[in-house]
């Protein structure tokens, strides 16, 4: 669990050294800093069961924050000195590795697939004090590989090692792949943003989740716009994470 794997080299591409640019730290924007506090407290109360808390962030289309606002809760709570893992379920198109600069070579689908032992998947950071599973390569049957028995078992494995496990998970009304996890965690949590989720795609969201019997803890709102008229404490997040157009997305949708 302790073993520490190679970052990779350094990634210049604008969207994703503007992800890495979004990440928590403590040169973060004190309001962006406390928004992820209270919704830190948020979740702690709304879990407050004992063991392991095993929450997936999704959203209803791609280019709305989810990875990020996942990869910055859990920097979030790690923060308070509890043990936090992430995972990265998106088997489609992972990004966790290129807002932490991680080699994916191997990874989630490569231990769900038996070709990898999960001791040689896990980033250890030391300066961020979190764990790493990043997606690994992209397989042919996502949806399959997350519902099954394997990774039931591999996160019953792991909630006794973390206090807290985040899940980065794509689009569910895109694929399906959110949903099959509902089983297997405590909760979802739903990211949106502003002026470009609609009433229409977080019903379907919503309804998808609730289908499933998943557990919803809450949503969170990027893209907010200040009174000022400029970006508030998610303004920026809109801008990088992004699938592209849908169509894009969907070729990775092997279903």
């Amino acid at each position: 669990m302790k073993r520490i794997l190679s970052r990779k080299k350094k990634d210049t591409s604008p969207n994703n050294a503007l992800r890495r640019q979004m990440r928590l730290s403590s040169s973060t924007p004190f309001a962006v800093r406390e928004a992820y506090k209270i919704a830190r407290t948020n979740l702690m109360f709304s879990l407050a069961e004992e063991g392991c808390k095993k929450i997936a962030v999704t959203s209803a289309y791609p280019g709305e924050g989810k990875t990020t606002t996942c990869t910055n809760l859990a920097l979030s709570m790690a923060q308070m000195e509890k043990k936090v893992l992430i995972i990265d379920c998106d088997l489609r198109r992972p990004q966790v590795h290129h807002t932490f600069e991680l080699d994916n070579q191997v990874g989630l689908s490569n231990i769900l697939g038996g070709f990898a032992e999960l001791s040689t998947a896990i980033h250890s950071l030391e300066e961020e004090k979190i764990h790493i599973i990043t997606a690994g390569h992209i397989p042919p049957n996502p949806a399959e590989l997350l519902s099954s028995e394997r990774m039931e078992l591999l996160l019953k494995e792991l909630s006794e090692c973390y206090d807290y496990i985040f899940i980065d998970t794509p689009p569910v009304n895109v694929v399906t792949d959110a949903v099959t996890l509902s089983k297997s965690i405590s909760g979802m949590i739903l990211v949106t943003k502003e002026g470009e989720s609609t009433h229409k795609d977080l019903e379907q969201a919503l309804g998808k989740l609730k289908f499933a019997q998943a557990k919803i803890l809450g949503l969170i709102l990027t893209g907010e716009k200040s009174k000022q008229g400029g970006t508030g404490k998610y303004g920026k997040y809109g801008k990088y994470g992004k699938y592209g157009k849908y169509g894009s997305y969907k070729e990775y949708a092997y279903e």
